[in-house]
């Protein structure tokens, strides 16, 4: 195959990993064995540990004690560089990369030795190496341009080139496109014929028994069993879950009065920007949007919360026309945003909860309300069921806490919710956590409009289902009216047939 060539054979050990944030035990004595030329995929809920057991192996994180041993040589390393130098890599769920910068750009960082008359043996390096995983990027497209499977590409071919032979991927399969989801897996099914160790962490059944050779299953920051293909599907959910979650459904409410309006609106932004979108949303209605990611639904869903101006057209709250890109005029109007990315947008990294709740203060005083703050998010904590502490710095949260935090700030009355995949990277337990608790907002008689890519998700909790193509609403119809094949089709543009 070329560009790649036959990888060394690397075995890897992780034995009795304890790590700990605080009185919290992320990881408590795990201990698991992963074999050169296999897929091993790490299954487990949120909040099992997962994450927290791969930033390890990765040097993202430290460990508070146990062994990490390649080739039954114990390793101590302190840093993703130092855990590269090793052959350990990991493919983190929000692309780490520098958007304004080009592939090719973000292909040299962190190549040894780079200088000026180097770059045309990268270029022809990144082209061999694309053409090996059958990837097909451009190196002078702007990476800001990219959707996310195509920078999770893109951070592949920088790891295989700097001589990772331990390839982590955590969520990869989370919001990316099926055909993007086909090539991924092609491409890692190579790689571990080439005799690399790729460890696939995730909380979908499917990717797991469809990619992985052995799957460990974590519950609670403990290993609580292991499994080889072929996989028994009862078994690991009982794993994960102690026995199997039940399924959730849905009663429609009787929609109510219209609290958002847009007529022929058209707004620049994301891949497609928006285009003639004419839309009503009524109170207690669930709306669910469809369509690959970047086809209009992220710039809809801004403006709609205000957060984007039109080029065109009008929005309107509760009849009344408003004034666009003014995001605290919707919100005094009853309107609430969150969206999908929790660290970069919704929570401040480097704060802890505590410091959340005194931003999210809206008395006026020139002093901070400490006590109030701490007593506030002991309550939130609480109530939303956070495993953490009012001291907890929100990037030490599980990706499921962090968003049970992040639902714990809305308004207690919202008249509409704006929801970026809210259950983007969570278990089906906790996506069953927060449907509950939408469903009371609904309940309530607030409208409720939430992206997603998973059909499933949308199927279940949508009354009604706007897909988007291309930066306008091609089909919008109710949720008994259609099936995932039809809304299959017409994600792919095709509306009839």
């Amino acid at each position: 195959m070329a560009g790649l060539k036959e990888q060394e054979q690397m075995s890897l050990e992780l034995k009795d990993i304890h790590k700990r944030f605080g009185a919290v035990k992320a990881n408590d004595g795990i201990s698991i064995s992963m074999a050169p030329g296999r897929i091993h995929g790490i299954l487990g809920e949120n909040g099992a540990g997962k994450s927290t057991l791969m930033k390890i192996l990765s040097g993202y994180l430290h460990k508070t004690s146990g062994e990490l041993l390649l080739d039954g040589k114990a390793m101590d390393y302190s840093t993703p560089a130092q855990a590269i130098r090793y052959g350990i890599g990991m493919l983190y769920q929000d692309p780490m990369d520098f958007p304004v910068l080009s592939v090719m750009e973000n292909f040299m960082i962190g190549q040894p030795g780079i200088v000026q008359n180097k770059k045309s043996f990268l270029k022809q390096r990144f082209v061999e190496l694309s053409r090996s995983v059958h990837f097909s990027l451009n190196p002078d497209s702007r990476v800001e341009k990219l959707t996310v499977g195509e920078r999770q590409q893109l951070e592949i071919l920088r790891l295989l080139s700097l001589g990772v032979r331990v390839l982590i991927l955590d969520e990869p399969t989370t919001g990316i496109s099926g055909t993007q989801k086909q090539v991924l897996f092609g491409a890692l099914k190579d790689l571990a014929s080439l005799g690399c160790n790729i460890i696939l962490v995730s909380h979908k059944l499917e990717d797991v028994e469809t990619l992985c050779d052995t799957v460990t299953v974590l519950r609670g920051g403990k290993v609580a069993g292991e499994m080889d293909r072929p996989f028994d599907t009862t078994a690991l959910l009982k794993m994960m879950f102690g026995s199997p979650p039940e399924e959730t459904s849905r009663t429609a409410n009787d929609p109510g009065e219209v609290v958002l309006s847009l007529a022929g609106v058209a707004a620049q932004g994301g891949r497609t920007g928006l285009s003639d979108c004419s839309v009503s949303v009524r109170a207690g209605e669930v709306v669910g949007l469809a369509g690959l990611e970047g086809s209009g639904q992220d710039v809809f869903l801004r403006v709609a919360s205000g957060l984007i101006r039109p080029t065109a057209g009008s929005v309107e709250l509760h009849g009344t026309p408003v004034q666009t890109g003014d995001y605290h005029a919707f919100r005094k109007s009853g309107v609430a945003f969150q969206p999908a990315s929790r660290l970069e947008e919704g929570l401040i990294a480097g704060l802890d909860v505590t410091e959340h709740c005194a931003l999210s203060d809206r008395r006026k005083g020139l002093f901070v309300r400490w006590k109030s703050a701490y007593m506030t998010a002991q309550k939130k904590i609480e109530k939303f069921q956070v495993a953490g502490t009012p001291v907890s710095r929100v990037e030490s949260l599980s990706g499921g806490n962090q968003q049970r935090l992040l639902l714990s700030f809305l308004p207690e009355r919202p008249k509409l919710l704006l929801l970026e995949n809210p259950t983007r990277g969570l278990d089906l337990e906790s996506v069953q956590w927060v449907w509950k608790h939408l469903d009371a907002y609904s309940r309530l008689g607030a409208g409720i409009v939430f992206s997603s890519s998973e059909l499933d998700e949308i199927l279940m909790a949508a009354d009604r289902i706007l897909v988007f193509f291309n930066g306008r609403i091609i089909k919008d119809v109710k949720k008994e009216e259609t099936d995932s094949m039809d809304l299959g089709r017409a994600i792919a543009g095709k509306t009839s047939g």
